[in-house]
């Protein structure tokens, strides 16, 4: 029987040759209910989208979990970078756990624009029971009455602070809004904290993997002494931009909506152009055999969705009726609802979510909305980081920090609601093209 280290090894060199299908078959069943095989060979091409072919594999390394779970570590050397597989295997040879990771890499930093001085951190428990999450509440020091702002992270297991590789986008949020007089409080994710029992639940939604949290986090944040409880905004990113007015129409006390990169087209119609644009960086069979199968999962989405559609007919393993209740849920017209003031900020780069097929929907379901402040950031990709070149994968893997402009502007623009002021007298949606 092979070691644990040879069944790694053996796994990445089959992704490489985009055998998928026969990694698939080594999968525990609690792994195989949370993954499929083409979901993985999403995260593969979009991995090497970047990274470029693969040329070599390192050498393994591995450590006990437990008696019979091993976590092996297989370095992949590609033509522009490298990156980590890492996967737990049982005694019997079969795959636990499977995730792609970047390269070590140094601590994260603070950026310029975060005085650690100005503030406090103390760490909270968000929501109840069983699923609970940990959550840091960061308050700026002196008297205040602060505002406040819950961070909502986009889709995906992200922890509090949105890591991705060596960087902490709601980290730098959090601290450089704290830094200008803004309480923030931001929270592990459910799929973050309890894979396993998520993996599981067939009848799992973005509304339970959201909702129950951004509410909880919204009181809690309200409760804070030195925070004005009048005055607390909820502040999505991505995903979490998508959910964040569904949020403020569940609890009425949300002062505002702050939308940063939030998605407006369907995801599953999203899915297959960002699939399509990353297939377009790496050419070739595995990649049009990606792009062909989300395309017939979207398809499946769009026009034969019911409580009993596999989870393998599915974009991303989703369960169906997660895919349901995105599917009825229009964030636009959730938004248009609400009576309260909302900024949307997009960066110019993003090729997630984009200037063309998101903000402009937001722009014209929003039209009639004199409280609405849109504002693109040109030269900043989705997760808000600055640069010149075109966006790709490859590119949130550098070390860096959200645009000090963006922290700046959601400073303003809620100290700006903190004083009642009319930020916007327009009649239509403000925007200031920012380059």
């Amino acid at each position: 029987m092979q070691t644990a280290e040879e069944t790694a090894v053996m796994v990445v060199a089959w992704a490489r040759d985009a055998r998928f299908r026969e990694i698939t078959a080594l999968f525990a069943p609690p792994l195989r209910a949370a993954l499929t095989a083409e979901t993985f060979q999403a995260a593969w091409l979009a991995e090497t989208a970047g990274t470029g072919p693969v040329t070599d594999l390192g050498e393994p390394s591995s450590e006990s979990l437990r008696p019979d779970l091993i976590r092996v570590s297989v370095p992949v050397v590609c033509e522009r970078g490298q990156f980590t597989a890492v996967m737990s295997v049982d005694s019997a040879g079969l795959l636990n756990g499977l995730r792609l990771a970047p390269p070590a890499c140094e601590p994260w930093a603070a950026p310029s624009y975060a005085d650690p001085d100005a503030f406090e951190e103390h760490d909270v428990t968000v929501g109840a029971g069983a699923l609970a999450v940990a959550g840091t509440v960061t308050v700026p020091r002196g008297d205040g009455p602060w505002p406040g702002a819950v961070l909502l992270s986009g889709g995906g297991p992200f922890d509090r602070d949105a890591t991705s590789g060596p960087n902490k986008p709601l980290k730098d949020l959090a601290w450089g809004l704290a830094s200008r007089g803004v309480a923030v409080l931001r929270h592990d994710k459910v799929t973050f904290t309890h894979a396993a029992e998520v993996a599981a639940a067939d009848d799992f939604t973005m509304t339970r993997e959201y909702i129950p949290y951004a509410v909880a986090a919204v009181r809690l944040l309200q409760k804070e002494p030195r925070v004005n409880s009048s005055r607390v905004f909820v502040a999505g990113h991505s995903m979490g931009g998508k959910v964040a007015p569904r949020v403020a129409e569940t609890e009425p006390s949300v002062a505002g909506v702050v939308i940063l990169a939030g998605d407006a087209e369907p995801m599953h119609r999203a899915a297959v152009r960002v699939v399509g644009h990353l297939a377009a960086l790496d050419p070739g069979p595995h990649s049009e055999a990606v792009l062909a199968e989300i395309t017939r999962q979207a398809a499946t989405v769009e026009t034969a969705l019911s409580l009993r559609t596999p989870r393998e007919d599915l974009p991303f393993g989703l369960p169906a009726s997660y895919w349901l209740d995105l599917r009825s849920y229009d964030p636009v017209a959730t938004a248009a609802r609400l009576d309260k003031p909302l900024l949307i900020l997009q960066g110019g780069r993003d090729y997630q979510v984009t200037v063309e097929h998101d903000l402009s929907l937001w722009r014209e379901g929003l039209a009639e909305r004199p409280d609405v402040t849109i504002q693109i950031h040109e030269v900043d990709d989705h997760l808000f980081f600055p640069g010149t070149e075109p966006s790709t994968p490859a590119g949130y893997m550098a070390p860096q920090h959200v645009d000090a402009a963006v922290i700046t502007d959601v400073a303003a623009w809620l100290d700006c609601r903190l004083q009642h002021e009319p930020c916007n007298r327009a009649k239509t949606p403000q925007v200031n093209q920012i380059t």
